[in-house]
């Protein structure tokens, strides 16, 4: 019996595991809520931004590749400044270190919500910042999109988001994908793809390699409705 007590005692007076080390150091922004810093991959909690390959509407009931342009926003906020990720205990389903992150102090979490590129999800710690891009019209509140959690199973019945009023062409377009292999609309269907250079390269439908590129996600593609948005994303007309 004291031979168990004294166990127990023991057991009781070893140091309760220290959470996971904090994670610094400069991030490649790979969506509106997933980074890499070193060769970590690290999901920011408590919200969610939209996919890359997500479409909203603008101010003006135009498409527009609002999770791009939630990604390129946070790039450009964050550019050559130092995070700091807090991680927690969990990884969600693709590995991803589950993680609060600061930005030269600034919680970056917040600033998404707030600019409207992110929405609150789960805790109710971004609530106030969600309502306030919501009020003014901010990120993707300044027209219509279905919530990023929503976009992964949309229907027709899913429910749209937003400051304005969605024209009755909504659904077709926000339940497309940018990088899906149909076109999002009959009038976007000039195809762009990154090259073994990194170049992004966008092939109008008479070149010559259109047919043979496979509109993946994976492989960094989208589709674009002219050519005047295929170079303001920064790419490239095909040489052949």
């Amino acid at each position: 019996m004291r031979q168990k007590f004294m166990l127990a005692m023991t057991l009781l007076c070893l140091p309760v595991a220290a959470g996971a080390a904090d994670i610094t150091g400069t991030a490649k922004v790979r969506e509106g809520d997933t980074v890499m810093i070193g060769t970590t991959r690290i999901r920011l909690s408590g919200i969610d931004a939209p996919s890359v390959d997500q479409l909203c509407l603008n101010s003006k009931g135009e498409r527009w590749t609002c999770g791009v342009a939630a990604r390129d926003a946070l790039i450009k906020h964050t550019d050559s400044k130092t995070w700091t990720c807090h991680p927690g205990q969990a990884h969600d389903r693709r590995g991803r270190v589950m993680a609060r992150c600061e930005v030269d102090g600034e919680d970056i979490q917040k600033w998404l919500v707030r600019s409207g590129w992110a929405l609150a999800r789960i805790s109710h710690d971004y609530d106030a910042d969600e309502k306030a891009a919501r009020e003014a019209k901010a990120g993707m509140w300044q027209g219509a999109f279905i919530a990023p959690w929503d976009w992964l199973v949309r229907n027709k019945k899913t429910t749209i988001l937003g400051a304005t009023k969605p024209p009755e062409s909504a659904h077709a377009i926000l339940l497309a994908s940018a990088s899906g292999p149909i076109a999002p609309s009959p009038d976007c269907t000039i195809k762009g793809n990154v090259n073994r250079a990194g170049e992004c390269i966008y092939h109008k439908p008479t070149s010559r390699w259109y047919a043979r590129i496979e509109m993946k996600i994976s492989k960094g593609t989208r589709w674009f409705c002219s050519v005047e948005e295929a170079e303001a994303a920064g790419c490239r007309e095909t040489r052949r």
